[in-house]
C-alpha cells in the first residue's frame, strides 16, 4: 500500500493530482509529493521496517509509487562505516561514513532510479530518460535494461571515460551533448515536452527526488532509531542535501525517532559552487557559475534546489564549503588510505569540505557527525592518475625486492 496523496507545490502549497508534472502552472514553482503521515505512522513499526528486505523496498510505506511496479537490482541498506581513523586524522570523535558506492551501479543514484522508474512504470510510460553528469545515466540504463525499457540518456561531451562506459555497456541510446549538464538539461527539457519518454528528472522529478530520503532512514535505523547530530553531504542540484533534512523530520512524524536536531553542512567544489558561494555570502540567492572542476558530478551551475538547500542550512543552523581541485584529490587519498573506501570526486569534496568545517570550528571535535560518499571511485580514475605512489618494479627475485624496498624507504625517511 502507497500513501501518496497528491503534489504540492513548495511555494504556493497549491495542490495537483498525481501526474507526470514537475511544476505550478500558477507560480512555476516547483512540485514535491505530499503524504498521509497519519497512514503511514499506523502502517509501519521499527519491526515492520527491520523484517522488510535489505534494500531501499524495506521503506515502500514511504516511497510515492506501488511497490507492485518496482525494478528492484539491489539498491540500497549500504554500510555505515565507523570511520574512527578518519576521524582522528581530521580531529573528531565519532564519525560515520555512508557508503553508497556498495549500490549495484556504485552511485545513490540507484535509490531515485528506483523510486523513478517504478512511478513511471505505473503512470504507463515505456521508455526512461535523463540527463545526466554520469552517475544517474549510468543508474537509468541499468534499471531500463532490467525492465525491458528503452532508455535515451544524455551526457556532456566531456564525461570521464568510466562514467560512459558504465552506461554504454546496458545499451541505451547514449547522447553526448557539446556543452556541460546545464546545457544538456535545457535539451532535455525541451524534449521532454514533445516525447513520451519518463525523463526521471524533470517531468517524473517530483518522484524520483524522493528516493533520496532513504539515505536519512537508513542512516537513523542504522544508528539504533536516531539521527546523528551533524551531516556533511555533497551539492550539485541541492536535491539530495534538502531530502535527508526531510528524511529525519518524516522519520519523527511517523513515530520511529525523536526530534532530530542534525545540523546539516553541504559540500562543493570550488570550481562550482553556487550554493556555498551565497551561504558565505550570508544570502539565500545564489548566482549560477560556469562548472570548472574535476568534480563532474556536482557541476550543475544552476542548481535546481540550491535555494531550498540554503533554506536547510539556515533551518539546521547548519554550514557550507568547498574545496579545490588538489583537495579533492587528496579527500579522495585520505578516504582510500584511512578507511579502505575509494570514492569518486565528489566523495573527496565531501571528504575535503569535511576536514574544512571541522578546522574552522564549523564542526565541533565532539558532534557525531556522518558524511555522505555518494560514488564509487573507478568512474573518476582520471582524476587521481599520476598522483599516487608508483609501483614498485623489480626483476623475480628477492635481492632486487629487498633493495627497491630499502630505497623506497629511504626516500620516505629523507621527505619526512
Amino acid at each position: 500500500m502507497s500513501f501518496e496523496q497528491a503534489l504540492r507545490c513548495r511555494e504556493c502549497g497549491r495542490e495537483y493530482s498525481l501526474a507526470p508534472i514537475f511544476s505550478c502552472e500558477f507560480c512555476f514553482g516547483p512540485l514535491e509529493v505530499a503524504y498521509d503521515y497519519d497512514g503511514i505512522r499506523e502502517a509501519v513499526s521499527r519491526d515492520s521496517i527491520a523484517r522488510g528486505p535489505a534494500t531501499l523496498w524495506r521503506y515502500e510505506a514511504l516511497l510515492p509509487c506501488d511497490p507492485a511496479y518496482k525494478v528492484d537490482i539491489g539498491t540500497g541498506f549500504t554500510p555505515l562505516i565507523r570511520a574512527d581513523r578518519l576521524a582522528k586524522a581530521i580531529g573528531l570523535d565519532t564519525l560515520w561514513i555512508k557508503n553508497d558506492t556498495t549500490n549495484p551501479t556504485w552511485s545513490f543514484k540507484d535509490r531515485v532510479v528506483s523510486v523513478a522508474i517504478a512511478r513511471a512504470r505505473q503512470f504507463g510510460f515505456q521508455a526512461m530518460a535523463c540527463a545526466s553528469t554520469g552517475n544517474l545515466a549510468n543508474s537509468v540504463s541499468a534499471h531500463a535494461a532490467a525492465a525491458g525499457m528503452d532508455a535515451f540518456v544524455f551526457i556532456p561531451d566531456d564525461l570521464e571515460a568510466g562514467k560512459v562506459v558504465g552506461s554504454a555497456v546496458y545499451a541505451p541510446t547514449l547522447v553526448m551533448v557539446d556543452g556541460n549538464y546545464d546545457d544538456v538539461n535545457r535539451l532535455c527539457t525541451e524534449l521532454a515536452g514533445t516525447r513520451p519518454w519518463a525523463f526521471v528528472n524533470i517531468n517524473v522529478r517530483p518522484y524520483y527526488a524522493e528516493g533520496s530520503r532513504t539515505l536519512a532512514y537508513e542512516v537513523a535505523e542504522q544508528l539504533g532509531w536516531r539521527a546523528p547530530q551533524h551531516v556533511v553531504a555533497p551539492m550539485a542540484s541541492g536535491s539530495l542535501f534538502t531530502k535527508i533534512w526531510k528524511g529525519f523530520q518524516e522519520f519523527e512524524k511517523v513515530g520511529l525517532i525523536d526530534t532530530p536536531h542534525t545540523r546539516m553542512s553541504g559540500a562543493q567544489a570550488a570550481g562550482c559552487s553556487p550554493i556555498t558561494t551565497a551561504f558565505q555570502h550570508d544570502t539565500l540567492n545564489f548566482v549560477p557559475q560556469k562548472p570548472n572542476t574535476i568534480a563532474r558530478s556536482l557541476a550543475i551551475g544552476n542548481p535546481a534546489d540550491g535555494y531550498y538547500a540554503l533554506k536547510v542550512m539556515e533551518e539546521t543552523h547548519g554550514g557550507a564549503e568547498m574545496a579545490t581541485d588538489d583537495e579533492i584529490v587528496a579527500g579522495v587519498k585520505l578516504l582510500a588510505e584511512t578507511e579502505g573506501i575509494f570514492a569518486e570526486t565528489a566523495g573527496g569534496v565531501t571528504i575535503a569540505c569535511l576536514q574544512r568545517l571541522v578546522a574552522s570550528g564549523a564542526i565541533r571535535r565532539d558532534e557525531e557527525t556522518v558524511a555522505f560518499i555518494t560514488g564509487g571511485g573507478l568512474k573518476t580514475i582520471e582524476a587521481v592518475q599520476g598522483k599516487l605512489v608508483e609501483p614498485l618494479r623489480v626483476p623475480p627475485s628477492t635481492a632486487a625486492f629487498d633493495a627497491a624496498l630499502d630505497a623506497r624507504r629511504a626516500v620516505a625517511a629523507g621527505g619526512a
